[in-house]
């Protein structure tokens, strides 16, 4: 089921840009949106890992970079039965962590300079495997392709603002107003839809942690101090395309620019989680 959810919504967004090429540039519009959905979806398939270790300055290290780091992540890929996975540092003092790759074997799984300091061991432990949850469940892949989707349907809508001018005959985009409305209301269904992608997703990677480490109340008190501190400290190199990644939301913005979160709220995830029994 969770499949074929992430399957409708990304059929959905390639859809929207589809709808929104037709509607400004006609067939050679939706042919040339079709296009770039399709080349963009190779590209995230491909090179979603490094492009996006590249955006955050990310390094791979080996076991003598970070001995303790590297037992943490081997235990518990094994509890989870995971290969592997690589391991990145992030020079950010900001604590936050993600996974990327297109499947458990390419898997990467990053976190910044700052929550090495700020977690303790157990703290850690539950946010390393809240990032192997969304390894096991296979979200880097899709959530790297929602991402490029969502970019390429607000690039698209700004495009039209500047050549958008009224045409027909199959040109489209004859009604001003209708012309408009899509490329107003183009992004927020993207970001709609990135949304629905995201939130129930780290719902089930805080179950698979609290699964694999038998305690939940540990990822509760992460959760709490990695809000706390994203709050107050956002991350240098977060952007919008790719905050859905990370295990808290990196950016800042309360208010209405919350109800248009990637993540679910952090206290209902906290109250989840405290609401599961610890594994004696």
């Amino acid at each position: 089921m969770n499949r074929f959810k992430s399957l409708v919504l990304i059929v959905a967004m390639s859809a929207l840009l589809m709808l929104i090429g037709d509607v400004f540039y006609g067939q050679q519009g939706l042919v040339m949106a079709l296009g770039i959905g399709i080349l963009l979806n190779g590209v995230s398939y491909f090179f979603s890992d490094r492009i996006v270790l590249k955006a955050y300055r990310a390094k791979i290290i080996t076991s003598s970079d970070d001995p303790q780091l590297f037992e943490m992540v081997q235990n518990l890929a094994r509890r989870a039965r995971l290969p592997m996975p690589r391991i990145a540092i992030i020079p950010d003092d900001t604590p936050n962590a993600f996974a990327t790759g297109r499947n458990p074997e390419r898997a990467v799984v990053a976190v910044t300079e700052g929550i090495r300091r700020l977690m303790n061991r157990e703290e850690l432990e539950a946010v390393l495997a809240h990032e192997l949850g969304h390894v096991n469940h296979r979200d880097i892949l899709v959530g790297s392709i929602a991402a490029v989707l969502a970019q390429a349907i607000m690039f698209i809508s700004r495009m039209a603002m500047w050549f958008g001018g009224s045409r027909d005959q199959e040109g489209r985009s004859a009604s001003p107003v209708g012309a408009i409305a899509v490329m107003i209301l183009g992004p927020v269904a993207a970001m709609m839809l990135q949304m629905a992608l995201s939130r129930s997703r780290e719902f089930m990677a805080d179950e698979f942690s609290a699964t694999v480490t038998g305690r939940p109340d540990m990822l509760a008190s992460a959760l709490e101090k990695l809000e706390n501190f994203n709050q107050r400290v956002p991350m240098m190199d977060a952007e919008p395309a790719t905050a859905h990644m990370m295990i808290v939301n990196p950016l800042s913005g309360g208010g209405l620019m919350s109800l248009f979160s990637t993540h679910p709220p952090v206290k209902e995830r906290i109250k989840r989680l405290r609401a599961m029994k610890i594994r004696g």
